[in-house]
């Protein structure tokens, strides 16, 4: 999380004239701490600035100096200079020179470097991932994963660069030939959300490289340090082959710089991830400018559990899938609705595994831990109006719903309790209508598959569901035409921590868009039909003559 400290598109003065304005858990980190920032080529010192944009040529910033502290602890981990409009027009240059030159690389060669930045990453994983916990407040497996997921999709990336292209078509002409042709778009803008720091930007940046672009990257303003040290890496093994770091760029920013790479008419793809409210705004901006946008929105996923499914299995993928991430994914699971005939028993022992976790809820860093923190004190407050709003509705907390107190080292972070909150109709619940970013799960009982599937596709979000039953018929009308109406559908399964190789995206509100595997690729290029006439005549289709 972050904390803005001045606005100036000024060079740093000395930080000293500042102080008043630091945040008041400010002191010097822990060894442990200034041992991985350091490792990472980042000041171990939370009061000296560091640079956030990377512009091709050098690490500079102009615009406002924010603080980015652990969520955990409340503890500053660093200071970063944010970019200035300024910083963002001489970056939109040079990464379109940089993509002039790319472009005409060879796939298989850009398959090459995006190999050795594969390598760079899987190097720097350790560090990486406990940078992700510090800064976002994943738990350590979590943080590390988030960054293999960066290398799996560089590894599917390597893989199209000997292999994406179109398709040829036979031509009822004589002597023609007609193929599909996908060349670069040129700029790919990726703004992310501070929920998945890493791994949204290894999404794009992997499939806009290997398809020829260039990538600018605004990552969310909590968690700036992440990017840098990410970008770092990358850019090194970018410059150590010769091509421009600019390939690569990065602009840490608000809202300003945010809008200026949306709006700017040089930036031919924009990836955005964040709130359906933002990202409505995002969609139209784009679309009135005839650009491309790629939505992740918001997600209000539903697990459904039928008497017959495999009782435990559903309780422990449950228990991750609404958990993991302190509730915090895009894909946690925030709606359960189970068959009335398995209700008590099941909820019963869901309630029971949920206040297991209160002892193992703590320091990210701890491998004993199971739940961190929420990101920020809003999310805390976001979460207590949903509470109250389970009581106002004629809901009941089952489990949890409290503001939790922690001692020594965490009692500055953003701590809550797991909840489960039950109502007996859910059609009356307002507040399961909504994505609540915290770990409540809302839970109501159904009779009949379709009722359930009807509960499931009745919030305005889409991205993504699951269905636990040993039934084939229930899992092939699922995920069939009167099914899920999500982008992810799953039987048996978490509706979070998908895989790279399939595409990832929901529909409806969540935005239509889709990333990483499948043919997400080809929504980074400019695609072109291409018709060869190879004959001495001129061959009209349809019969059409014209003599």
């Amino acid at each position: 999380m972050s904390r803005l400290l001045r606005s100036s598109t000024l060079l740093p003065r000395p930080f000293s004239r500042f102080s008043p304005h630091l945040h008041p858990h400010t002191r010097s980190l822990s060894a442990a701490t200034s041992s991985i920032l350091t490792r990472l080529s980042l000041s171990p010192d939370p009061l000296s600035p560091t640079p956030g944009v990377y512009n091709g040529t050098s690490w500079t910033g102009r615009g406002d100096l924010i603080q980015s502290t652990n969520p955990a602890t409340g503890e500053v981990l660093g200071t970063v200079q944010q970019g200035s409009l300024e910083d963002v027009e001489d970056t939109m240059v040079a990464a379109r020179e940089a993509y002039k030159i790319w472009r005409h690389v060879a796939p298989p060669k850009r398959g090459e470097v995006l190999r050795q930045m594969r390598a760079a990453l899987a190097e720097r994983m350790e560090d990486l991932g406990d940078l992700v916990s510090l800064e976002m407040g994943k738990i350590r497996s979590e943080g590390k994963g988030e960054v293999q997921e960066f290398v799996d999709v560089m590894d599917f990336g390597v893989g199209l660069s000997r292999s994406f292209g179109g398709s040829v078509v036979p031509s009822e002409r004589e002597k023609h030939f007609i193929t599909e042709v996908p060349n670069p778009l040129g700029v790919v803008g990726c703004v992310t959300a501070f929920n998945f720091p890493v791994a949204v930007y290894g999404w794009n940046l992997s499939l806009a490289l290997i398809t020829g672009n260039a990538t600018i990257w605004k990552p969310a303003p909590s968690t700036p340090l992440v990017a840098i040290a990410t970008n770092k890496i990358l850019v090194s093994v970018l410059e150590a082959n010769g091509y421009p770091g600019a390939l690569s760029s990065l602009v840490c920013g608000g809202g300003d710089v945010g809008g200026k790479i949306v709006s700017d008419k040089r930036v031919d793809l924009v990836s955005f991830t964040g709130s359906e409210a933002r990202g409505r705004l995002v969609g139209m901006e784009v679309a009135g400018r005839f650009g491309k946008s790629l939505l992740e929105l918001g997600g209000n996923n539903a697990a459904i559990v039928l008497p017959d499914a495999n009782l435990p299995l559903a309780l422990r993928t449950i228990l991750f899938s609404a958990l993991g991430t302190s509730g915090q994914r895009c894909t946690s699971t925030r709606r359960l609705f189970v068959h009335s005939s398995i209700s008590e028993s099941f909820l019963a022992s869901l309630a029971a595994g949920y206040a297991s976790t209160f002892s193992r809820t703590g320091d990210p860093l701890d491998p004993a831990t199971l739940i961190g923190p929420l990101h920020n004190q809003d999310a805390v407050e976001k979460f207590q109006v949903a509470v109250k709003e389970v009581g106002e509705q004629g809901g009941k907390i089952l489990v949890g719903g409290k503001v939790k107190k922690m001692g020594g080292p965490l009692e500055g972070g953003n701590w809550v309790e797991p909840t489960i909150a039950f109502f007996e109709d859910a059609s009356k619940a307002e507040v399961m209508r909504r994505e609540t970013f915290a770990p409540i799960l809302f839970v109501s009982t159904f009779e009949t598959l379709e009722e359930a599937i009807e509960l499931n596709n009745s919030v305005e979000q889409g991205l993504s569901s699951t269905l636990f039953t040993r039934d084939m018929s229930s899992a092939f009308q699922w995920i069939g035409p009167a099914g899920s109406d999500c982008g992810i559908v799953n039987v048996n399964g978490s509706t979070s921590g998908a895989e790279i190789g399939a595409p990832f995206g929901g529909n409806k509100s969540t935005g239509w868009g889709r990333e990483s595997g499948g043919d997400a690729w080809k929504q980074y290029c400019r695609w072109s039909s291409c018709t060869l006439n190879w004959s001495d005549e001129l061959g009209l289709a349809q019969g059409v003559k014209f003599e």
